[in-house]
């Protein structure tokens, strides 16, 4: 049977991750809070994001900043801010 959690990003219900993708204290939060659902639109978004901002991973300041806009976007409501990126219309 598929876990199920309360997903912070979407407000409801849904089918939890299978394991904690990231280590850590925000591995954990995502983990027991998010979604497949949630964690598939900010790995889109997050493409995008690294590609605009240029972010080299293997550089601690942009994980960071990476980590922040993931915080951002999945438990505060935030969008990535992508420059020259036109969310679709609903």
């Amino acid at each position: 049977m598929a876990r199920t959690v309360f997903c912070q990003r979407l407000k409801k219900e849904a089918e939890g991750l299978d394991f904690q993708l990231i280590p850590g204290d925000v591995g954990k939060r995502v983990f027991d809070n998010i979604s497949k659902e949630a964690w598939t639109e900010w790995q889109k978004k997050q493409t995008m994001f690294i590609n605009e901002k240029k972010l080299n991973l293997m550089n601690q300041d942009d994980r960071e900043l990476l980590q922040a806009e993931m915080v951002k976007y999945l438990f505060e409501d935030g969008e990535v801010d992508i420059e020259g990126y036109t969310p679709p219309s609903q």
